[in-house]
């Protein structure tokens, strides 16, 4: 069996390099990999394009990248909560190209699956459609949306083996499990690391396949973004 297990989150960045493309896991702030971004911060890598659902708030997530002007492009499906994210994209500061939620999986998921592009029905006969080949099956229209092209890929999961197989808990498993092997490189950190055979076959979301670096994370915030709470009667 391969060992996937490296000692810590600066060692799974080797490689590292300004102007590459990433992708980020997690759901506003559900499973990001703070690790990973931490690190990213800390080394300041410049001009990058980073593919994920959103940018997090202005001082967590990837939010901290974009303080830093760390970020040339992103790639996500809304805005969120993040203020400098929203005025980084209305001065022109930043590249944004806003894609609809399911595309933004789906092509994670066909670069996690070796398809070079798919077709989709969403965003026909609107700007997203603009400049891309069109075609009908079956009555309908759909739109080609080429593959993710990325060089890292930075999951978060729950529990995790030294031979990469993963588990996630709860909304965590959003777009990591689509984002892992979606990338030359993938590097995924985790709560719980485990000797291989101690997890449950039967339990693995995504196994080690996907998977070229794991290592287990350490001090996480796990922020709510929106705290809700109900009246008091």
């Amino acid at each position: 069996m391969i060992s996937k297990k490296v000692a810590n989150v600066t060692e799974a960045l080797q490689g590292v390099k300004d102007d590459m493309t990433f992708m980020f896991g997690g759901f506003g702030l559900s499973g990001i990999p703070e690790n990973a971004i931490a690190e990213l911060v800390k080394l300041n890598v410049k001009g990058l394009t980073c593919i994920s659902n959103n940018a997090g708030v202005d001082d967590f997530g990837l939010g901290l990248l974009l303080q830093q002007k760390q970020i040339k492009k992103m790639i996500s499906s809304y805005v969120g909560e993040n203020d400098e994210f929203e005025r980084q994209m209305l001065s022109g500061e930043l590249d944004v190209e806003l894609i609809p939620q399911g595309t933004l999986a789906e092509r994670c998921r066909a670069a996690q699956a070796g398809f070079p592009a798919i077709f989709t029905p969403a965003g026909y006969g609107t700007e997203v459609a603009e400049g891309k080949e069109i075609r009908e099956f079956d009555g309908k229209m759909y739109v080609l949306e080429h593959a993710f092209k990325a060089d890292f890929a930075f999951i978060k999961a729950w529990k995790g083996d030294a031979a990469g197989n993963l588990i996630f808990k709860g909304t965590a498993r959003n777009f990591n499990p689509n984002m892992c092997g979606a990338a030359k490189i993938t590097v995924v950190e985790v709560e719980e690391l485990l000797p291989v055979g101690e997890l449950d076959p039967n339990q693995i979301h995504i196994p080690g396949i996907f998977v070229q670096r794991i290592f287990k994370g350490a001090h996480y915030e796990k922020r709510i973004e929106q705290r809700t709470v109900r009246q008091r009667n």
